[in-house]
């Protein structure tokens, strides 16, 4: 079956026959500048099959062109995309999920004890798969708790549509780069989040940091695939570990924080006892 290349403006992916016409969405003038590492970097994270989970979706109307890779990392990349909505132009936020470098030992303790994953296999693409359905799932009890996140479009294998936080193709800055001048309401409506989370839709959202909060205007929480259930086993030293980091960023800030265990039995009506130490 003869191949062809088609870039996703940045993004240039080697893709069967069958899908030419995403050709047709390509920024020409952007793959000009494409330089080679690029190239590597998408080959790694657009396989085969992946471009053809975005060909099904662009044929169903989720997706109508992509523009451009936002973030990279060693599980994911992030691309910008629109779709016509009614003839509006919105933007969109493409999550896709690597297949060959997910740290698959570390992401499984997370996945184990999960109810809704009970039947997931071990095969590399499963794990892959479920990571992403994950996320998807999570943001949205997330959106639905009042926390604001980048509200879920779709998933499909390993992508994962959702709104994109940010302007023109360019995302909006993690709280560790924004320019906040007063961080104490920050904080209130961060740890306000956490709370939501806890008791609105029983969810922890386990790697919370400033790393993982956008700021646009307001703050953003993101990449919540590893966030559990309070039925998992580590719920209670994931948060207690969530609050850590949060309450170490803000006071850094010079906001007067309370005390790990204040905001813990805040949270939870309850005492701190760590099950975990190393986390």
């Amino acid at each position: 079956m003869k191949s062809l290349f088609f870039g996703f403006c940045l993004t240039v992916v080697v893709l069967d026959k069958r899908i030419d016409r995403i050709d047709r969405k390509i920024d020409k003038g952007r793959i000009k500048r494409k330089r080679s590492e690029d190239l590597e970097t998408t080959q790694a994270v657009i396989d085969k099959r992946t471009a053809m989970i975005l060909y099904d979706l662009i044929n169903r109307g989720y997706l109508d062109s992509m523009k451009g890779v936002v973030a990279s990392g060693k599980e994911s990349n992030v691309y910008w995309a629109t779709a016509e909505e009614n003839g509006v132009t919105r933007n969109l936020a493409v999550k896709i999920y690597r297949t060959s470098t997910m740290d698959f030992k570390r992401i499984w303790v997370y996945i184990q004890g999960d109810p809704r994953f009970t039947k997931v296999k071990r095969d590399t693409r499963s794990i892959v798969y479920a990571w992403a359905e994950k996320e998807f799932k999570n943001l949205r009890l997330a959106d639905e708790a009042g926390v604001r996140v980048p509200k879920p479009i779709v998933w499909r294998g390993n992508v994962l549509v959702m709104e994109f936080i940010g302007e023109n193709g360019v995302s909006a800055p993690r709280l560790r780069e924004a320019m906040v001048e007063d961080p104490e309401p920050v904080f209130k409506i961060v740890f306000d989040y956490v709370v939501k989370l806890y008791e609105k839709a029983e969810l922890v959202h386990a790697d919370l940091s400033e790393y993982n909060i956008l700021y646009w205007d307001e703050p953003v929480i993101i990449d919540v695939s590893q966030g559990v259930l309070l039925s998992h086993h580590l719920a209670l030293d994931f948060l207690a570990r969530d609050l850590r980091n949060i309450l170490r960023y803000f006071s850094s800030l010079g906001v007067e924080v309370p005390s790990l265990e204040e905001a813990y039995k805040k949270v939870t009506g309850e005492e701190l006892v760590w099950r975990q130490e190393s986390l």
